[in-house]
């Protein structure tokens, strides 16, 4: 296996290489260090590099023992996006804003690091997370490897980007209202939003809407990956998933899933669903038919206050995150205008959508009790071009960017697992994705549905670069 596929392999396959001593952990991290100084300059998917650091901790691993399952993700270069704590490196939330490095890592760099990860760079983010793609003026603009002129989406273009170009074997994201599922199926990759309290997120984590997890080349990484970063253990049925990875050894069985086209929310966005996009929600509910599965069409039960709800606090959690910026006035307008609206909806009004959202997946949920998995498109259209909306305020902003995504925000109001699978390409060029949801605390049905769709239709061998 030469170089630049050691880079392709992705978190699995280049974990099992290392343990089996087929490839030292020094191989697999020169080789990552030399395919990032390659193209890490046409995209902008790392702010920084931790190469000395990355090669120190390889050639420990090279020094210890190798054989053990105890660290799945031993000797694996992992990108870590820029809004969470690398000890020594400063987390500028894709902004100008911070100054001060940190002292520690975050519990989900700890859980990595303690599973074998080497942490290899920090990779790009749009300012403090709020925007759907990934462009800002401390940082500059962070490109699709499927084409440079176009986006990555965001808000973790850079861990979208990287893992399709190859430059880590996974990285991490977060999801507010789509931040990984976006840049996942913007670069042809998986992404799982785990469940709220799945993983590790701290107090920023915008009144519950916000959850942290992978975006990888295949399934079996992000399952990895939970493996090495869940705190919270439950299953759907009330049990204890005691390894993700192990659980995709058995098939989801036959399920039942239904197909729902319409969004929880139109106006302001006024989305409509591209050609290629619906064209790949038909590819795969014909791949599920051939798997077993059953497929049916279904309106979602929406509530009326499902959109505001999220909107609420997603405002609202831009505006405490802008409140913990170490140097403020060095953020954007067009995100301090986002933090202003915020700042408007009273306290009580927050804590009062944040309650109302168990009643939101109540009502939401009922369609679970005859189905299995909801199947949605992913975004409805391309991606926005390098620079489309410079010039542009906040909520011009908002409308052109969240028109694309309408199916993703209503799963982190409700905080239920969601994946973003990776369906083919359009006649452009670019990935397109589908969407899948499951009910609370089942990340496994998804992760077995999303590993069948993977071996009926491959992915993780196509290459942009």
């Amino acid at each position: 296996m030469d170089a630049t596929d050691l880079c392709y392999a992705g978190a699995a396959m280049q974990a099992g290489l290392i343990r089996s001593g087929e490839v030292s952990a020094s191989e697999m991290v020169e080789a990552t260090l030399a395919r990032i100084e390659a193209v890490n300059p046409k995209i902008n998917a790392f702010r920084c590099v931790f190469a000395e650091e990355a090669i120190a901790e390889a050639r420990a691993i090279d020094g210890g023992p190798r054989g053990s399952t105890d660290r799945p993700l031993l000797g694996v270069p992992v990108g870590v996006k820029d809004t969470v704590d690398v000890a020594g490196a400063v987390t500028t939330h894709g902004s100008a804003g911070f100054e001060v490095a940190a002292a520690r890592d975050d519990p989900m760099v700890a859980g990595l690091r303690e599973a074998g990860a080497v942490i290899i760079a920090k990779s790009t983010s749009s300012e403090l997370a709020v925007w759907p793609f990934t462009e800002n003026e401390t940082w500059g603009a962070t490109r699709n490897p499927w084409n440079t002129d176009f986006s990555p989406g965001g808000s973790s273009g850079g861990s979208g980007a990287a893992v399709a170009a190859g430059l880590c074997g996974l990285a991490t994201g977060s999801d507010g209202l789509g931040s990984i599922r976006v840049p996942s199926g913007f670069n042809g990759v998986f992404g799982l939003k785990p469940g709220r309290g799945r993983v590790f997120h701290g107090p920023l984590d915008w009144n519950g809407l916000s959850a942290r997890g992978p975006i990888s080349r295949s399934v079996a990484d992000a399952a990895l990956f939970l493996d090495a970063t869940a705190i919270e253990p439950r299953d759907a049925a009330g049990g204890r998933v005691d390894s993700f990875a192990n659980a995709l050894a058995e098939p989801p069985g036959n399920l039942r899933i239904a197909l729902a086209w319409k969004p929880m929310v139109d106006w302001p966005f006024s989305s409509r669903l591209g050609d290629d996009e619906r064209a790949a929600v038909d590819r795969t509910v014909q791949a599920l038919r051939d798997l077993g599965h059953t497929v049916v069409e279904r309106e979602l039960n929406f509530s009326p206050t499902a959109s505001s709800n999220g909107m609420i606090r997603y405002l609202a959690g831009i505006d405490r995150s802008l409140a913990e910026v170490e140097l403020p006035d060095r953020i954007t307008q067009r995100t301090r205008a986002m933090a202003r609206l915020g700042s408007r909806i009273p306290d009580r009004v927050v804590r009062r959508a944040v309650r109302d959202s168990a009643a939101i997946a109540q009502r939401l949920n009922a369609v679970f009790d005859d189905v299995d998995v909801v199947l949605t498109p992913g975004a409805v259209e391309r991606p926005l071009r390098i620079g489309e909306l410079d010039g542009k305020g906040a909520f011009a902003t908002l409308r052109a960017s969240g028109r694309r995504i309408p199916h993703y925000g209503i799963w982190n109001v409700v905080g239920q697992p969601a994946a973003s699978v990776p369906a083919g390409f359009a006649a452009s060029g670019l990935p397109v994705s589908v969407h899948l949801a499951a009910k609370p605390f089942d990340e496994v049905t998804l992760l077995r549905l999303a590993a069948q769709l993977e071996t009926a239709q491959p992915w993780a061998q196509q290459r942009p670069l």
